[in-house]
């Protein structure tokens, strides 16, 4: 199976443009760790729901309406966006992680 890969300008996570169309314009982009799990963005506790920043500052984007986590290392360094993971959205503990982020954005 190919690689999907998505959309990147100039090494910046936030001109990416997912395989489903979806960017920072649209519907947004969030940042999650290795898991495709939403992250906390600020120093201090961390919500319920939400991951701790990364330890190791291994950073991806979570794509909010399809699921696909792209690498922000790949993007950044390389100029390319091949997703590494897709998760499940509509359910569960990463929706759930998803409806904390926005509520706090």
């Amino acid at each position: 199976m190919d690689t999907e890969i998505a959309d990147v300008i100039d090494h910046d996570v936030a001109s990416l443009t997912c395989v489903c169309g979806n960017s920072a314009s649209d519907e947004g982009l969030i940042a999650a760790n290795s898991d495709g799990f939403p992250v906390h963005l600020e120093e201090g506790e961390v919500p319920a729901g939400l991951a701790a920043w990364p330890e190791d500052e291994d950073i991806h984007t979570l794509c909010p309406v399809c699921g696909r986590v792209y690498r922000n290392f790949d993007i950044e360094h390389d100029n390319e966006a091949p997703v590494v993971l897709t998760v499940d959205v509509a359910k569960g503990p990463i929706a759930e992680a998803i409806k904390v982020h926005w509520a706090l954005t």
